[in-house]
């Protein structure tokens, strides 16, 4: 049950406003001044606030501002209750941080519709979703009942890539967002010598091509099928009317490509500062998580050799060298081209 606190110094007012809230199976806390608000709302950490502005002690500017000290409930929603309409009241209230205003006399639609639609809202701010297709499917099912990536990507143009076609190529402006419906492709980059760096690999149900859309700039590597692959590609029009019409799926969808930075920024620094074993054990730790989440039997890592030694930062013969030794310690087997982990605890241990 969520738990609402309602600041308002009109005592008929407020217990009208708490029967209206019970109704809809709220749990109400109250307060019948600013200050006595602020050390409820420290106390009880409520999921929404509803406060009036005009109070005795600490009006509801005050309120706000104190709460906003306190890492652990300044995010909390909050509604301003009030009978001023004057604009100068919603700008520095929506400026100090309020999440939207009831004007009184109010119905008890009203309430319900801003207190559903910013819990709602919350919700979505503080729930993780994953980094793929899947994520963001479930993302945008939360904020708008219909799962509207997955809906892009029905009835489009599915493309076909060879193995080692490219998909896209570094330097080059995007106009396209693309959805892997089948197969696998890698993103790299390659130096004036022509070293290869893989910096992540996609498989089913993964989005490609996203960062440079929203930055609006170039692509920074080059994407390539790993096999034969299917591809439905989303024009970047449809793409930008998705984020721009919800600002809690923009918000979530740049968290998602944090934690793909994040995950990046690791991957350099092993890259700079790991020993060789550490990191083809690295990359395949790395990959087995990516494409078997659930860590469920068997352990197959599916790779060439090539493309696993540009995972890694190393040369092939040096992959190949590594990948015998730990064939020879029994932390893997190698199989049909594939790799298999034979021990994936004593594997992860190199990574420490």
């Amino acid at each position: 049950m969520k738990r609402i606190l309602l600041i308002e110094d009109n005592d008929e007012l407020r217990e009208n406003t708490v029967d209206i809230l019970a109704i809809a199976g709220y749990s109400v806390l109250t307060a019948n001044n600013g200050k006595t608000g602020v050390e409820m709302i420290l106390q009880h950490h409520p999921d929404l606030i509803i406060c009036d502005i005009m109070m005795p002690v600490l009006d509801g500017f005050g309120v706000l501002h104190l709460m906003q000290q306190h890492e652990e409930v300044k995010d909390t929603p909050f509604i301003f209750l009030t009978a001023k309409t004057e604009r100068a009241d919603f700008r520095k209230g929506m400026g100090m941080g309020a999440d939207d205003y009831i004007t009184k006399p109010f119905t008890g639609t009203e309430l319900w519709d801003a207190v559903a639609n910013r819990l709602r809202k919350a919700a979505i701010r503080n729930q993780q979703f994953s980094p793929n297709l899947q994520g963001l499917n479930k993302l945008m099912y939360e904020a708008t009942g219909k799962e509207s990536l997955k809906a892009l990507a029905e009835g489009r143009n599915i493309d076909k890539y060879k193995k080692k076609q490219v998909i896209y190529t570094e330097g080059n402006h995007p106009s396209r967002l693309f959805f892997v419906q089948k197969g696998k492709v890698k993103t790299c980059k390659t130096n004036d010598l022509g070293k290869e760096l893989v910096t992540e690999i996609y498989g089913d149900g993964d989005f490609l091509g996203y960062t440079a859309l929203l930055e609006g700039s170039v692509y920074k590597d080059t994407a390539v099928a790993m096999e034969e692959t299917e591809i439905a590609v989303i024009p970047l029009k449809d793409f930008e009317e998705l984020l721009h019409n919800n600002y809690e799926v923009a918000l979530q969808f740049i968290r998602l490509l944090a934690k793909n930075i994040a995950s990046r920024e690791q991957q350099l620094l092993g890259l700079a500062y790991n020993s060789l074993r550490k990191k083809v054990a690295e990359a395949i730790i790395s990959l087995h998580k990516k494409y078997n989440p659930k860590n469920e039997p068997p352990f197959i890592v599916k790779i060439s050799r090539e493309n696993l030694a540009n995972i890694a930062g190393t040369a092939t013969e040096s992959l190949i060298r590594t990948l015998s030794d730990f064939r020879d310690e029994q932390l893997i087997d190698i199989k049909d081209g594939s790799v298999i982990i034979l021990d994936e605890k004593k594997l992860a241990n190199l990574l420490y």
